[in-house]
């Protein structure tokens, strides 16, 4: 089962990458020509926030099925510190790309409050650019291409 989550967490991470550039774009380039704020635009955030939302679900059970998990109770806390790729597996991935994620749904919410299109375009490009450059810090890139 962990390797059958893991495929599909590593695949579904290029669809996640790849709506977020798309609806990065989208608001800059919105926000650039002074467009209104479409339901087209609405749609592509969205789909940015729901494919990182269920990357985020995907990634939370693999993180307590994986082998990595029981390292916590064989290598304790200093353990896991101490050796850089389990630090990366067990912490800095996780809770780099919860805050990741964090961001987006930020941006998704205080782009609804705003009236104006520009103010729209601008929540949503500035905070998933700062989610998607978290997503991209702590990737593993050695075992993920």
């Amino acid at each position: 089962m962990y390797s059958i989550l893991k495929s599909v967490h590593s695949y579904w991470a290029f669809f996640v990458l790849i709506i977020l550039v798309i609806a990065i774009l989208n608001a800059f380039l919105g926000k650039s020509k002074g467009r209104e704020f479409s339901t087209t635009d609405l749609r592509i955030s969205l789909f940015g926030l729901i494919f990182s939302h269920i990357q985020l679900l995907i990634g939370l059970i693999i993180y307590f099925v994986s082998p990595w998990f029981d390292q916590w109770s064989t290598l304790g806390m200093g353990g896991v510190m101490k050796d850089a790729q389990t630090r990366l597996y067990l912490v800095e991935h996780p809770v780099t790309n919860l805050l990741a994620i964090v961001l987006i749904t930020m941006g998704w919410s205080l782009h609804k409050r705003q009236s104006l299109s520009s103010k729209k375009f601008l929540r949503i490009g500035l905070f998933y650019t700062l989610g998607l450059l978290l997503l991209l810090s702590r990737i593993p890139w050695d075992s993920w291409l």
